[in-house]
Order: C-alpha cells, then structure tokens, then sequence
C-alpha cells in the first residue's frame, strides 16, 4: 500500500470520527451517521489495500 493510500484512507478516517463526535456533541443525528459511514468506508479501503499487500508479499510480486 501506498504511502499517500495510506494517508488518505487515515484522514478520511479521522474526518469522520471528528464529523461523528460533533454530529453527537450538537445532537445532530444525520451529521454522526454521515461520519460513522465515512469511517467505515474508510476503513474498508484499508482492508482491501492490506489484502493487496498481502497478495503481493504471498505471490512475490
């Protein structure tokens, strides 16, 4: 995995853990489901580039 991959999947991680702790803080129910969705799809995109890496050291590509 790419370091910028890396990067960018971390941040938009982060961005949606700050959006749903506000979301929660401000009782705004849309904005805290908008950032646990964020998260969790940042979350899978790390998972498929750890497959990714995987296969790679497996395959010795």
């Amino acid at each position: 995995m790419g370091t910028d991959d890396k990067m960018s999947h971390k941040v938009e991680e982060l961005g949606g853990k700050a959006k749903e702790v506000f979301g929660a803080a401000t009782g705004d129910e849309r904005l805290e489901a908008e950032g646990k969705a964020q998260q969790a799809s940042a979350n899978a995109k790390q998972a498929g580039e750890h497959v990714k890496d995987a296969a790679k050291d497996a395959f010795g590509k």
